[in-house]
């Protein structure tokens, strides 16, 4: 297995770790929630380190500067490269959340 696929591997099991945590926290099943959330912190620790909000933001204007993009429109563009270029750093929906908060300025 590379590198890369055990990253996107671990990164699934997170993603689906907080998709269980929220669904626990919805319904106050404590328990279960503190059990996900030891399971992310984890899994984290194999993962390269998570870009924080304002370093995500620095290479998304510097992606959307490369790319062109000038609106909404070109969301597509810049989601693709961002997602290929932060890929392990940033997960797809905090990067699209991101874009989607530059662009639609």
């Amino acid at each position: 297995m590379k590198e890369d696929d055990e990253t996107k591997l671990l990164q699934k099991l997170v993603k689906q770790r907080k998709d269980s945590l929220e669904i626990y926290q919805q319904q106050k099943r404590t328990d279960l929630a503190q059990k996900e959330q030891e399971e992310i912190e984890v899994i984290e620790k194999f993962l390269p380190k998570q870009l924080s909000a304002e370093e995500l933001q620095a290479e998304i204007k510097n992606i959307i500067a490369e790319t062109g993009a000038t609106s909404s429109a070109d969301m597509g563009k810049v989601i693709g490269a961002a997602t290929k270029k932060l890929s392990g750093k940033a997960d797809g929906k905090t990067i699209s959340a991101t874009v989607r908060e530059l662009l639609g300025k």
